[in-house]
């Protein structure tokens, strides 16, 4: 074991600079994530708008991201991952300094629009690494291991980022654009990381882009993102909404069945299917649900006068913080712990056991929420899974796929991600809403008070809940040794092992799930 442990240990001190590198990015990811949220008031009141209009950034932003995650995932795998995410960082970039000094709404929309390029820096970033990695013995460990460096990362950025604009739009009062310039700044030099830090994939898969599966995809997403977005905001009462919704599915209909038939496509159904796969999918637009959609009606709870409403927190913005930072710590220390705990048990395992920890985080809120302990104790059990999946899905997606689709997989685990939490937000204001009303037409609060009561709190907790579960036992049915390392020879290197069936193309690596399937046999 002494020559395996030695290569294992040099294929980690390679990987270390790639690393820190990319660490820098995901630090500015979480910067983009966490600092305008604080200011977002001072945004809209910069523009003339009303709060009501901010959510329109993000539909706008979820619409392009659930789009262009895939297609620049696919145009990695073709051209390399690197110089597609040195071009995303690029026009981020643009965007971010377009965010800074927009002159007005519609110009401000489309920059931050186009500022979601910065979704796919991830997936990205876990196709290069494992790319990296996989030619050494723990391949998929140390991809596990780089991939909770990098999550870890993405929070601490969080914090500062939401410290940084708190602190820095009282020190430059009234000039908002130069508040604004610092998120810009950070992306700017991030592309000095990317190209002069991050080496190129070392295997390219080829190819080229599939047009006209791109432009199905593209009016599929679009019209399902954008009737999500208007289901909340119009209520499900609209006729022509539910007609947006019923066309942007049916869209993916001629969708599917070209791909099916490209042999170069720009989302391979077939890998999809593979058992070591679609539920790492499903599970990522499930996950989706809660660490996208649940996070506005916390805020929204904890603001909410107890003495008033006999529910709720009664916390002023500051101390909705708290809550705040508990959870983006609590993912934190979850991401840090994925590649530690699953040493000791398979990956799959580790997976169940963060989507069960979601599940039973908001499990708890049901019977427990009166008080901030309380509420702060089931944030820090869910964000501890959050952490372990948000690390963990890419890494896994990857460790599934065939070598030539690494960046798909990854990238494929953002969209559905991004769509359930569209289909969450939805949901979510919808119920609210919905009590909320029925509330009022029964003359709570004197008639007067727009509040929804705790049965729409209920409502989505729950459903975080279930989903959570369900996730935990999709993933159960994953084969056992699922996303591990095949086992180590005396010399060092793993058992190749055959994918059933053949051989496949000449010089051909099998993939993760083949060579699991292999070694289960033995």
């Amino acid at each position: 074991m002494k020559p395996a442990a030695g290569v294992a240990h040099r294929s980690l001190r390679s990987l270390g600079p790639v690393v820190l590198f990319l660490a820098l990015l995901e630090i500015t990811s979480g910067i983009l994530q966490g600092y305008y949220t604080p200011i977002l008031t001072d945004i809209a009141r910069n523009l003339g708008i009303n709060d009501g209009d901010v959510n329109w950034f993000e539909a706008a932003q979820l619409m392009l991201s659930a789009l262009a995650v895939p297609v620049l995932a696919k145009l990695g795998d073709i051209y390399g991952h690197k110089r597609i995410l040195l071009v995303s960082t690029i026009l981020t970039a643009a965007a971010s300094w377009g965010v800074a000094f927009a002159p007005d709404f519609w110009t401000f929309l489309a920059a931050w629009s186009l500022q979601g390029f910065y979704v796919v820096w991830l997936p990205l970033e876990i196709a290069l690494i494992f790319g990296r990695a996989s030619a050494a013995p723990g391949g998929a460990a140390l991809t596990r291991k780089a991939a909770g460096v990098l999550v870890g990362a993405l929070q601490f950025g969080v914090i500062a980022g939401a410290l940084a604009a708190g602190a820095l739009v009282e020190v430059f009062a009234g000039r908002l654009e130069i508040t604004l310039m610092i998120p810009a700044a950070a992306v700017t030099l991030c592309i000095a990381a990317v190209q002069f830090g991050v080496p190129e994939t070392p295997e390219r898969a080829g190819g080229i882009l599939d047009g006209r599966g791109f432009l199905l995809l593209a009016f599929g997403l679009l019209l399902l993102t954008s009737g999500l977005s208007f289901l909340r905001i119009n209520g499900p009462g609209t006729w022509w909404v539910w007609g947006i919704l019923l066309a942007g599915a049916a869209a993916f209909v001629p969708f599917v069945r070209w791909e099916l038939g490209r042999t170069d496509p720009l989302v391979d159904f077939r890998m999809l299917r593979d058992p070591a796969m679609w539920p790492v999918q499903l599970t990522a637009g499930l996950f989706g649900i809660s660490v996208l959609g649940a996070q506005a009606p916390m805020s929204t709870f904890a603001r909410t006068d107890r003495q008033v409403h006999g529910y709720g927190l009664g916390l002023d913005a500051g101390d909705v913080s708290v809550i705040i930072g508990s959870y983006v710590l609590s993912v934190l220390v979850g991401a840090l712990l994925f590649p530690v705990v699953s040493r000791h048990i398979t990956p799959r395992l580790t997976l169940c056991g963060a989507a069960a920890l979601v599940g039973l985080g908001y499990l708890l809120f049901l019977p427990f929420h009166d008080t901030l302990a309380q509420t702060l104790a089931n944030m820090i059990v869910a964000g501890l899974g959050s952490g372990a999946l948000v690390a963990a899905l890419p890494s896994a997606a990857a460790a599934a796929a065939p070598r030539s689709r690494t960046g798909m997989a990854t990238g494929l685990t953002n969209t559905t991600k991004t769509i359930g939490g569209s289909f969450a937000s939805a949901v979510f204001g919808i119920a609210l809403a919905g009590a909320a009303a029925d509330a009022l037409a029964d003359g709570g609060a004197g008639g007067t008070e727009t509040a929804a009561p705790l049965s729409g709190y209920l409502v989505v907790w729950g459903v975080c809940s279930v989903t959570g579960f369900i996730a935990a036992g999709l993933l159960l049915l994953v084969p056992r040794l699922a996303f591990a390392d095949p086992p180590l020879t005396a010399s060092g290197q793993g058992i190749m092992v055959q994918p059933p069936g053949g051989s496949g193309s000449k010089g051909q690596v099998p993939d993760a799930a083949s060579r699991v399937r292999g070694n289960e046999r033995r």
